[in-house]
């Protein structure tokens, strides 16, 4: 995806919607600990391909949904959710530029940026979470980075 293209916004909520419910559904427990945050990782990528359609009012919306599906501190993860994509809307040309590799490290560095937000937000709120099980959806995220946003460039957003 070298240049910008404006998908519908029904083609992403199409998207965002089954990542919303996979965010929510209730995991077993071996496995949520390895469970990448699908929503954020769309987030980023609709917003790299596609930035007039899905930016930081999408994340907010998204992240408040999220944030009652889930039934915790309502705007939590709307205000990470918009941290991360005005991250992304503001340096995407610089992004789009990276080989994968260098792509996943940024995508890295947002995951653990929006995680680390979640902790201060816990820790302020009074429920602090010091299980370090909930930074494994970072590495995770990252490394399923290059096959998603392959796979989306090549089979949803046509240029």
């Amino acid at each position: 995806m070298n240049h910008d293209v404006t998908l519908p916004r029904y083609v992403v909520a199409l998207w965002l919607l089954p990542a919303l419910l996979l965010s929510a559904v209730p995991l077993p427990s071996w496995l949520g600990p390895f469970w990448p945050d699908w929503l954020l990782l769309l987030i980023i990528a609709f917003g790299l391909a596609s930035p007039r359609s899905c930016g930081p009012g999408t994340a907010f919306v998204t992240g408040l949904a999220l944030d009652a599906f889930r039934g915790i501190l309502l705007g939590q993860h709307a205000f990470a959710f918009v941290v991360v994509a005005w991250l992304v809307h503001r340096f995407r040309l610089r992004l789009r530029m990276f080989t994968p590799l260098h792509q996943a490290m940024v995508v890295l560095s947002l995951l653990w940026a929006y995680q680390f937000l979640l902790f201060w937000i816990d820790g302020v709120s009074g429920h602090p979470l010091t299980y370090w099980g909930r930074w494994l959806p970072v590495l995770t995220g990252a490394a399923v980075w290059p096959w998603l946003y392959g796979w989306l460039s090549r089979h949803v957003v046509r240029h």
